[in-house]
């Protein structure tokens, strides 16, 4: 099936967070990160469900509409192709529409709901792993949130095996109160070894930061 207009899905909808779109690669002591664009979680129609669904947009629809909690708004997306590889439902979105803005909640205490950054701010922020739970709970509507998709090359010398999952990071102030970092993760290696990515990993990431920056 060709991916033409025609093929996508519409959907139209109000968005309830947009986060930032970041593929992870591990191999054992070793990550690099994809910077992809931004996920928005809406509560709306997609085809002909009404239902709450995630939709991946590039870093230029962001861009150009500075989107953000509150605002309603259509497009057409594909379903994703490998979704162990994507956080979002649906993708390769075209014909984004801002059908109505309106003002995010004034909250000044987490979870943080302004615009989100550019991809580069993310970059150079670096993030802290945070805990599963406390990010379904807390922290899903938060921009400083991210779940990105992880590969795991488990052998160099075997590049196709690889195994997937989803981790969960914060990108916000280090004094967020909501806050929790949960347990270290461990990254499968060769011939059974383990890598465990303890605190020292967090801490260097984000050591250029003051706490409440």
């Amino acid at each position: 099936m060709s991916e033409t207009n025609i093929d996508k899905i519409p959907w139209r909808g109000a968005i309830i967070s947009v986060q930032p779109r970041i593929r992870l690669m591990r191999s054992f002591d070793e990550r690099s990160h994809t910077y992809l664009g931004y996920t928005l979680q809406l509560d709306g129609v997609i085809g002909n469900e009404k239902r709450v669904f995630i939709i991946a947009v590039g870093k230029g629809a962001h861009s150009n509409h500075q989107l953000r909690i509150g605002f309603i708004v259509s497009g057409m997306s594909l379903p994703v192709s490998d979704p162990r590889t994507e956080t979002a439902e649906y993708y390769k979105t075209s014909r984004l529409k801002v059908i109505e803005r309106s003002d995010p909640p004034q909250n000044t205490a987490p979870p943080y709901y302004m615009i989100p950054p550019f991809l580069e701010v993310y970059r150079e922020r670096g993030h802290r792993r945070l805990d599963s739970r406390t990010y379904g709970s807390k922290c899903n509507t938060c921009i400083w949130g991210c779940l990105m998709p992880v590969e795991i090359i488990v052998d160099h010398w075997n590049p196709s095996n690889k195994k997937y999952r989803f981790e969960t990071f914060c990108y916000g102030p280090k004094s967020c109160r909501l806050y929790r970092a949960g347990p270290t993760r461990k990254v499968p290696g060769r011939r059974g070894m383990i890598w465990e990515e303890e605190d020292w990993v967090d801490n260097e990431a984000v050591s250029h930061r003051g706490d409440d920056d």
